[in-house]
């Protein structure tokens, strides 16, 4: 229990003296640094979603995506 109880202490002394934490404006500022690089993802997702379709096996004419469309009107 004793170093269970050591533990605690160092941590707490690492976490208050050693660790230097970020300014309100560095926090803000890397938050949307972090929200337009998951904008640019998804909007990368999106349209490589768009232009491959989605993977359905009936032929209902449920969209196939861009390529589906122009192979569509090819053949």
């Amino acid at each position: 229990m004793a170093n269970f109880k050591t533990y605690l202490e160092e941590s707490y002394n690492e976490l208050v003296h050693k660790v230097s934490w970020p300014t309100w404006r560095e926090l803000q500022s890397s938050a949307i640094v972090v929200l337009v690089a998951a904008l640019i993802i998804s909007l990368i997702v999106f349209l490589m979603d768009f232009v491959f379709g989605v993977q359905n096996m009936s032929n209902d004419g449920f969209w196939k995506g861009l390529l589906g469309f122009i192979y569509k009107m090819i053949g």
